[in-house]
């Protein structure tokens, strides 16, 4: 029995309070009785009806989006109670939610029994009754937004509706010339410029599988398989808990999409085991945070922003997912060396060898579980769609499992894979529905044109000052909203204007995207470091603040790959890729070892420095740069181990022949 199986019900309750109290997601309603068997036959459904239509069946993209809105706002207004305070057990849903449901029924229902007659007969004529069941449609989207998300992006998106109407009133650049009601339903409602636009889109089709196909990879074993690989990878070296907790926080991030979530899971084992190795509370928390922070964009998955992505900048999947990995790798070899020096610093140890699983026999029991992502990569490579390659990779979980005893799914297993994998879709896919209204506000009014040329006006021709300033509205927009949101708020409102100045788009919109997911341990919100705060018993703002010190290398690489996309698989060739991951992987050896302050020993001012110079060189693709970078860390290195041996008691020293 692995370690982590060991700390599974100690730790079972504090897992549900944090991330109920931090993550929306998952403040869901318990039921008993017939209407807990009523969800999970609800739940079964629509994880079929999307699973055929998006990768068998056919059928319009408005209409199925309409049906994914109708079973994301049902499933909102069944799990997700009105009132937070008073989410307990229930045999029924409340009357408020019965009244949802039924008017979230009939505004879906008619749009789409009447979508064809309006698109076709009356050539995009409206008729009152279309204002009056729209209007009914986007108030239950609002609700579901508040309930399943929280107030924060519930609040953004009712400021931007709001904007439609009194923007008319308004001096200067940020007046418009004031649009109707009906207008207003129109464009939000009955087109694809808001609600069901191409957030909701990627939400019914790729968001979706990929949240169900988690979960299954989830139940079949895959995550006590990878807790217990990494533990034989690094648990027994210096400072291992922690670094066991970079590489498992990093792969269950792959496939989780959520920072909080994520923290909870592996967090509650980790955040222990590094405090008793040594490590502050606070660092302890931070390096979990940071670790499943990074899931987000970490390839292959990418939390759901990834997807959205491609659609927004109209490239293969593939190509964000090649454009992901130098920068990901960079980022967890940043955490990994951290908690390394830090290690080393305190003088820490690993794991005893009695609480390490033995890796052949890990792999033995568990290496078939890696198939699924086998699977899924595979197909992508081979450049199957990404809804094909995710419907197979479910189906091969399945089958995988079966391969060993001890894996097995069986019906119950496969129901609950089902019945999680419905549920953690709802909270993304509302925060996809709601920020439609973000976008369709911004498609109104031009004012995504607006913000964009007074920022470029501000910036001038500098792209690294347009930079700092999308960098800053991204964080800002990141705070207390889900990544995915986050993301396509600033990818509407702020990267067309580095694009503006010479960028490229797919760097643009990475860039945008790394900064809305790191929002997750920036303070004054920054949701996962609270998490792992709460766990780790300290300080949820020096948690916050040693994240960044952590976490750093997301918030520096975007800039690199901003000005050299060779760092995005996006240069001239693979080749100058691969040799700029060499040596910026030397890079950031130098970066984690100037923010530790340890190299072979400690380091004094001058030596930090010339760390964090030789760090900004190496990181920077170009040969001389590459080539002073390497010559000031292999000065430093012959200069701390000549110090060393100085240092060296005599009783230590090779005795003469």
């Amino acid at each position: 029995m692995s370690i982590f199986k060991k700390k599974q019900d100690i730790t079972e309750v504090n897992q549900e309070e944090l991330v109920k109290k931090l993550d929306s997601d998952s403040n869901i309603r318990s039921y008993v009785g017939p209407m807990l068997k009523v969800i999970t036959v609800i739940a079964i459904i629509w994880s079929l009806f999307q699973i055929y239509v998006t990768s068998f069946g056919v059928l319009e993209a408005i209409k199925l989006r309409a049906w994914h809105l109708g079973f994301l706002l049902v499933f909102t207004f069944l799990l997700f109670p009105a009132n937070k305070k008073k989410n307990k057990q229930r045999k029924l849903p409340t009357a408020w939610d019965i009244v949802c449901i039924l008017l979230t029924v009939v505004s879906v229902g008619y749009l789409l029994l009447t979508f064809d007659d309006f698109a076709r007969n009356r050539a995009g004529v409206h008729v009152p009754l279309d204002y009056f069941f729209g209007g009914i449609g986007i108030l239950m989207v609002f609700e579901a937004s508040r309930r399943a998300i929280g107030n924060a992006l519930t609040i953004i998106a009712a400021v931007f509706l709001l904007y439609n109407l009194v923007g008319v009133y308004f001096s200067g650049p940020l007046g418009h010339s004031g649009f109707s009601v009906n207008r207003i339903i129109d464009i939000m409602f009955w087109g694809t410029q808001g609600i069901f636009g191409i957030a909701l889109g990627v939400s019914a089709t790729y968001i979706f599988l990929f949240v169900l196909f988690g979960a299954f990879l989830k139940n079949s074993g895959f995550t006590d398989f990878i807790n217990d690989l990494a533990l034989t990878i690094a648990g027994r070296s210096a400072g291992g808990p922690a670094k066991v907790s970079v590489i498992g926080s990093g792969f269950m991030g792959m496939v989780n999409g959520s920072a909080v979530g994520n923290v909870v899971t592996t967090g509650s084992v980790t955040i222990p085991l590094m405090k008793r190795t040594g490590y502050k509370s606070h660092f302890s928390g931070s390096v979990e945070a940071v670790s499943s922070t990074g899931g987000l964009f970490a390839p292959p998955i990418m939390g759901a922003a990834g997807f959205i992505m491609a659609e927004f900048i109209g490239v293969p999947y593939t190509t964000v997912i090649l454009a992901a990995i130098i920068p990901a790798i960079l980022y967890y070899v940043t955490v990994f060396m951290v908690v390394h020096f830090e290690a080393k610093k305190l003088g820490l140890e690993g794991i005893s060898k009695e609480n390490i699983p033995n890796a052949l026999k890990v792999l033995k029991e568990g290496g078939h579980l890696l198939i699924p992502l086998v699977v899924l990569v595979g197909l992508l490579v081979y450049g199957v769609t990404p809804l094909y390659a995710a419907v197979w990779s479910l189906f091969s979980t399945v089958v995988a499992s079966w391969l060993r005893k001890s894996t097995r799914m069986d019906m119950k297993t496969i129901i609950r894979s089902i019945e999680e994998g419905t549920k953690a879709a709802v909270g993304v896919g509302v925060a996809c529905a709601i920020v439609g209204v973000v976008v369709g506000t911004v498609s109104l009014t031009s004012l995504g044109l607006v913000l964009g040329n007074n920022i470029l006006h501000f910036a001038g021709e500098s792209v690294f000052l347009a930079a700092v300033l999308t960098m800053l509205v991204s964080i800002v927009m990141g705070m207390g909203v889900p990544a995915t949101a986050a993301y396509i708020i600033v990818a509407t409102v702020s990267a067309p204007l580095l694009v503006e100045l010479g960028v490229p788009v797919l760097a643009a919109h990475m860039f945008a995207f790394y900064y809305a997911a790191l929002s997750s341990i920036t303070p004054p919100v920054a949701l996962a470091s609270y998490a792992a705060a709460g766990i780790a018993k300290a300080s949820p703002n020096k948690v916050s603040w040693t994240a960044m010190r952590v976490g750093i290398t997301g918030f520096i690489i975007p800039f690199f790959f901003l000005f050299n996309p060779v760092l995005l698989f996006n240069g001239e060739s693979v080749v100058a890729s691969f040799l700029a991951l060499l040596t910026a992987l030397v890079g950031v050896v130098s970066l984690a070892s100037a923010l530790q302050g340890w190299l072979v020993t400690r380091v004094n001012l001058v030596e930090r420095l010339l760390l964090f110079t030789s760090a900004f060189l190496l990181i920077e693709p170009a040969l001389i740069y590459d080539l002073i970078g390497i010559a000031l860390l292999l000065l430093l290195i012959i200069s701390q181990g000549l110090r060393q041996k100085k240092r060296q008691p005599a009783s230590m020293k090779p005795a003469a022949s």
